[in-house]
């Protein structure tokens, strides 16, 4: 056996948590609440089952938007698990081009089911839930919700990497790959790459550009 020595790491920051958590490809949703005017949403990649007995799941959220205070008061929440084809509903959601509160749902189909919280018609699928439970740190809420109802229908799941935002340039990268800083794709790869219908928006809860394969 071959003993090393300990390594030394840097002291932890937020830009170097902030790099390591680049690596990690995760699933896209759109997190909506809220009822009538009051409807609102964001675009997230913590959304995951905390449980199946009992089913609960489990969102991390950023306290400033207009979501979690929906959440909040409304007591309801639904994930809506986005597919490949869903680029502008996650852009909208994202807060790209400055849209907000009820303007994000619109050039999209929705329904409503038990907790009044909207649901995309065409999603993978989408998760119905009452909230349980939440605990607020630094800056963020983690919530627990009791599920209510869901369902699922056939697809390709969005995925994605995030990588720095750089002015003037664009990412690059196989599909399933992060993107190498600091080199230029080549036009063949590039070709590939679209094929792959990957998809850009920007994340409220990360800085930098996030990309859905």
């Amino acid at each position: 056996m071959t003993c090393c020595q300990p390594v030394r790491h840097p002291a932890a920051d937020a830009h170097a948590l902030k790099q390591a958590m680049r690596a990690l490809a995760g699933g896209v949703t759109v997190l909506t609440a809220g009822i009538g005017e009051a409807h609102t949403g964001a675009t997230v990649t913590s959304a995951t089952a905390l449980s199946v007995e009992p089913p609960t799941m489990i969102v991390n959220i950023n306290l400033s938007p207009s979501t979690w205070p929906a959440i909040r008061r409304h007591g309801h929440f639904r994930v809506n698990i986005l597919g490949r084809h869903h680029q502008d509903v996650a852009d909208r959601f994202a807060g790209k081009a400055g849209v907000k509160g009820a303007e994000r749902y619109a050039e999209a189909d929705w329904v409503a089911l038990s907790t009044g919280a909207l649901g995309l018609v065409g999603a993978l699928a989408v998760v119905d839930c009452e909230l349980e439970e939440a605990i607020e740190r630094h800056g963020h809420a983690i919530i627990l919700g009791r599920v209510t109802g869901h369902h699922a229908r056939r697809g390709c799941p969005a995925r994605l990497r995030r990588r720095p935002l750089r002015l003037g340039r664009r990412l690059s990268g196989r599909p399933g790959t992060a993107p190498v800083p600091g080199t230029r794709q080549h036009p063949r790869a590039a070709a590939r790459s679209g094929r792959a219908q990957s998809l850009t928006a920007r994340s409220p809860s990360a800085s930098g550009t996030v990309r859905l394969l």
